[in-house]
């Protein structure tokens, strides 16, 4: 099934919110936004960039935006279902055809086009940095030893940190020089302690 047919299959099954969507479909067409079909509903988009989608539910059907927080919302109907995950969407909801505002929704679709097209999204959070891998004096010395520092420097950090923390997790001073004996044949493969695992 392609996609055309997903849409047109959304809009004509069966469903008590048939109607609703079907008039939220006409305005999304009306403002000549790209039709597609993403997450099991309709979804409308600009030079191929998520805007909004309709959808129905159990007890509700309605239109959401992606980057909703950018509207302007001068009906104060717009709700963010999931405070707390997610930052920019915003939806609005309706129960019967009688609830649909035809001229104010067409009105949030052509602002939300708008504001796709100037580039309103928020940008993702900058990730975190990572801490600098703390390698214990003996696994350094260990290495200098067996000539594998710069084989274990090319590792990615995520596996420094985990030789780092095998030797510095052991308690006794034997046990620390075992484990280095286990893992300098490894490291000097280029691998990572638990690469056999993944």
């Amino acid at each position: 099934m392609d996609i055309l047919e997903k849409v047109e299959a959304y809009y004509e099954t069966a469903h008590h919110f048939k109607e609703g969507i079907n008039v939220l479909r006409d305005l999304a067409l009306k403002a000549n936004a790209e039709e597609t079909f993403k997450w099991q509903a309709p979804v409308y988009a600009i030079d191929g960039k998520n805007v909004f989608w309709i959808a129905r539910f159990k007890n509700h059907f309605g239109i959401g935006f992606f980057n909703g927080m950018f509207l302007k919302d001068p009906k104060n109907v717009l709700v963010n279902v999931q405070k707390g995950k997610t930052l920019t969407m915003r939806h609005w909801h309706f129960t019967s055809l009688d609830e649909i505002d035809e001229k104010g929704v067409l009105y949030y679709i052509r602002e939300a086009l708008e504001n796709q097209k100037k580039g309103l999204v928020l940008a993702p959070a900058q990730k975190k940095k990572r801490k600098a891998v703390i390698v214990p004096q003996l696994l350094m010395d260990a290495l200098k030893k067996n000539s594998a520092e710069d084989i274990f420097k090319k590792l990615s950090p995520y596996k420094q940190t985990e030789y780092a923390e095998y030797i510095a997790d052991a308690k006794q001073e034997k046990t620390k020089i075992k484990r280095l004996d286990k893992i300098i044949p490894i490291i000097k493969k280029g691998k990572g302690l638990n690469d056999k695992y993944r």
